[in-house]
């Protein structure tokens, strides 16, 4: 699927910048090739993913986030990130090593 941007609005943007992460921090995980899943356990009233990737700075991040689809685009609507814990970037680092070799 081809994204055409994100979709940012008041609620989003306060919410996820709560956590110290500029907008451009956020959008910067999409650029980097990020490991995307399914988040299942909080997928009720829509489809939500994860993404778990790095800033352009190298920080570790983690993005929850649904697809909008608009005027036949598709867009990346984050509802929450903050930095991962020590333990999450280990297991990153960890599955980083094992999919790279």
């Amino acid at each position: 699927m081809r994204v055409s941007g994100f979709d940012w609005d008041d609620g989003n943007r306060a919410k996820c910048q709560k956590h110290g992460l500029s907008v451009a921090e956020i959008e910067a995980v999409f650029e980097n090739n990020p490991r995307v899943a399914p988040d299942l356990k909080h997928s009720v009233a829509e489809d939500r993913l994860i993404a778990i990737g790095r800033t352009n700075t190298g920080r570790p991040i983690f993005v929850a986030f649904t697809l909008r689809t608009m005027n036949q685009r598709h867009f990346i609507r984050p509802v929450s990130v903050r930095y991962m814990h020590a333990k999450e970037v280990a297991a990153y680092e960890k599955e980083s090593a094992t999919t790279e070799d």
